[in-house]
């Protein structure tokens, strides 16, 4: 039996493609830190990334992130509000310093794994990083918001106009990621 060489070449390439997801995080009943979740519903409507890259709304929602982290992934990129102190608008691109959860008091860690939807990224990452599930390369794509404390309200012009630019870096960063695994 002659051996498929499409069949081949399919899978070999298929095995030099990263497993990232990107996870767009934030409440979208407070303006700006909807950002995230606008960024991950932009870019699952037009999504173009080659296979073994998911985008994931997480919502404020943080346990269903880390459950989805259990799936083995090689990179995480997180789309988020965050405070800089910079115009907003700004776009960060952030290798975050994830701490151990050894390195906390035992009591105050339990203690605020009592929040069991974990809406502030840090503490998911920390979570991830302490049951084993947190990929070996985490960037977050953040944006400088111009506000979040209207309820009901959207994002301000600024994000709004850093929405692609954030999904820019994410597609280069996707980009970068597969360059490294094949080269």
């Amino acid at each position: 039996m002659k051996p498929n060489c499409k069949s081949a070449i399919y899978i070999l390439q298929s095995a030099l493609v990263m497993k990232i997801l990107i996870a767009g995080v934030g409440n979208v009943l407070r303006g700006d830190d909807g950002f995230g979740v606008k960024v991950a519903q932009s870019l699952s409507q037009n999504n173009s990334f080659p296979d073994g890259v998911k985008v994931f709304e997480a919502g404020i929602a943080g346990i269903p992130l880390v459950h989805e982290l259990m799936d083995d992934y090689d990179a995480l990129i997180i789309a988020d509000a965050i405070e800089r102190g910079g115009a907003p608008g700004t776009i960060y691109v952030i290798e975050p310093d994830i701490s151990d959860s050894s390195a906390f008091d035992p009591a105050a860690f339990h203690s605020s794994l009592a929040d069991a939807h974990y809406t502030e990224p840090s503490k998911v990452l920390v979570l991830a990083k302490a049951i084993g599930v947190l990929p070996p390369q985490v960037f977050i794509v953040g944006c400088q918001p111009a506000g979040y404390d209207e309820l009901g309200a959207d994002l301000s012009e600024a994000v709004k106009g850093a929405v692609q630019v954030a999904i820019s870096r994410i597609e280069s960063l996707v980009e970068t990621l597969n360059h490294q695994e094949t080269a």
